[in-house]
């Protein structure tokens, strides 16, 4: 039998018009096709065969409960674990797409869909299944914008260079002045869009009255201030990437209108009732905790699985002390070239005491720390009670011992692994790649911890 060298994707609809359509629409784009119209040939096709991705509806009765296509998809997944699955379902029950990716589902579309983000939402399947079967392996010499070489940073990283070239959604997590913005634009940088606009935008900081203005532009004379046409931020970032930080502190209107245009990348300026698409990479940042907030009913959960295919935890600079030299000596040098003063140095003991300390404004808090202490010392050699006299003790501070940040540390990563395994159920791969982890690896940590998954 002939080797098949283009990716096979399997489309289960008992619609024969959708099976129709989506299988030109398919070949069109260079894949392999097979189709079932029940789910007795879904099953029969997947114990003999395993497909790259899997197209399927979730309804194939007269009823519209989705019960059949979650049943199924659970079926699918004993037999081929692996291959993503993206489910088909009308805008009206996202809440049945929602409890299809708990399920293990890779993404999800609705009907009518768009082709462009079909399309790119299966590319992105593939390649992703595709990466998470490399082993790499890399140096902050790859970011030269990113200081440090902890090993939670370089696990950080580790993703970033596994999903940069996909167009996979990314969730970037961490505590205020982790660096989140500098891990986005890393994935920018790093990806086939590095030469089309990075486009950043401070949710936290655009009103509920602009937000639409902001984001998707407005022509002349839509409101009264509205002297002249305006181009959205979305519009902006056409081809390129978009870099929605703060995203915890959007309010529920404003996270409905986020959810359409991120759901198939069209929108409406205001004043304008042309539709308008846009061909836009989305990485997102908070320091909120986005699952407690779903459940406590101020974020969307819907949108929240819309933005989290990937995330990238940041860790805090408390976590990751190793690098803080590193980052000190970088200040230094950055703020020697603006002052004109050369030569600046730092003693070991005072390297000691910043490494003692809490941090709880991380990196930005170190960086004017250090600039502070430069510009008032005025000396070129910095001592311990340099930065002793400089240091602002905060109610956030807390002194821990070496024991006590060892078992911090180990909690807060059963924490995240336990996490993971609530959000995306037995699907290996998937937590894997949230936590920044190969497959290998994660089963080394549940062996740590004594977490039970089943393989």
């Amino acid at each position: 039998m002939s080797k098949i060298l283009k990716p096979l994707i399997l489309v289960c609809d008992d619609d024969a018009t959708v099976r129709t359509t989506l299988t030109m629409v398919l070949k069109r784009a260079g894949y392999e096709v097979a189709t079932a119209a029940t789910r007795e040939e879904a099953i029969s096709f997947v114990r003999n065969h395993t497909p790259h991705l899997i197209l399927m509806d979730m309804n194939y009765s007269q009823t519209t409960t989705g019960e059949e296509g979650l049943q199924l998809l659970a079926q699918v997944k004993i037999f081929c674990p692996q291959v993503p699955v993206i489910l088909i379902t009308a805008w009206g029950s996202i809440n049945l797409a929602v409890q299809g990716i708990r399920t293990g589902a890779f993404d999800f579309i609705t009907k009518p869909w768009n082709n462009l983000m079909l399309l790119k939402s299966i590319q992105t399947a593939i390649s992703l299944n595709n990466e998470e079967e490399k082993e790499e392996s890399l140096h902050t010499s790859g970011f030269p914008a990113i200081i440090g070489h902890s090993p939670l940073l370089i696990q950080a990283l580790e993703t970033v260079s596994r999903i940069a070239s996909t167009n996979a959604p990314v969730l970037i997590t961490g505590e205020s002045g982790t660096g989140k913005e500098l891990i986005a634009a890393a994935i920018h940088e790093k990806s086939r869009r590095a030469t089309a606009p990075f486009i950043k935008v401070n949710l936290g900081g655009i009103s509920q009255s602009l937000f639409e203005s902001e984001m998707f532009g407005h022509k002349k004379g839509a409101f009264t201030d509205a002297r002249y046409d305006r181009t959205g931020r979305f519009e902006m970032a056409d081809k390129g990437t978009i870099f929605l930080d703060e995203i915890g502190e959007l309010d529920l209107v404003c996270q409905v209108k986020l959810l359409r245009v991120l759901q198939d990348q069209t929108f409406e300026a205001l004043g304008d009732s042309h539709p308008r698409q846009v061909d836009t990479r989305v990485i997102c940042a908070t320091n909120r905790s986005l699952p407690g907030m779903v459940s406590q009913g101020t974020f969307r959960e819907d949108l929240f699985y819309r933005i989290n295919l990937i995330i990238i935890r940041v860790p805090a600079l408390r976590e990751r002390t190793e690098d803080i030299p590193l980052l000190v000596r970088h200040f230094m040098n950055q703020q020697s070239a603006v002052t004109g003063i050369t030569d600046t140095d730092i003693t070991s003991e005072a390297l000691a005491y910043l490494s003692r300390l809490p941090w709880p404004g991380n990196i930005r808090e170190l960086k004017n720390m250090v600039e502070r202490t430069l510009l008032v010392s005025g000396k070129k050699l910095l001592t311990e009670q340099d930065f002793k006299s400089q240091y602002i003790e905060t109610p956030l501070h807390r002194q821990t011992t070496g024991t006590d940040s060892l078992q911090s540390l180990e909690l807060m990563e059963k924490n995240m692994i336990l996490k993971a395994i609530s959000l995306y159920g037995n699907n290996h791969s998937r937590i894997a790649t949230a936590l920044g982890l190969t497959r290998q690896a994660l089963y080394r940590r549940l062996e740590k911890y004594d977490i039970q998954l089943i393989k």
